[in-house]
């Protein structure tokens, strides 16, 4: 697994944990939320270029 999968895996599980706490009442935590979320996407875009990169070599 490369050390991009892991950040997703560790963004995603950081955007579910703050989530359960915003739907609980912690209005903070959406903000927390929104910033995994944001993180989510640059790693996506990351990932998307490795791909591409890998595709393109082979």
């Amino acid at each position: 697994m490369t050390a991009t999968v892991q950040k997703i895996q560790a963004a995603v599980e950081a955007f579910v944990q703050e989530n359960e706490k915003f739907e609980s009442g912690n209005k903070s935590a959406g903000t927390r939320a929104r910033k995994a979320l944001m993180d989510l996407k640059k790693l996506a875009d990351e990932a998307r270029k490795e791909i591409q990169e890998s595709k393109n070599a082979a």
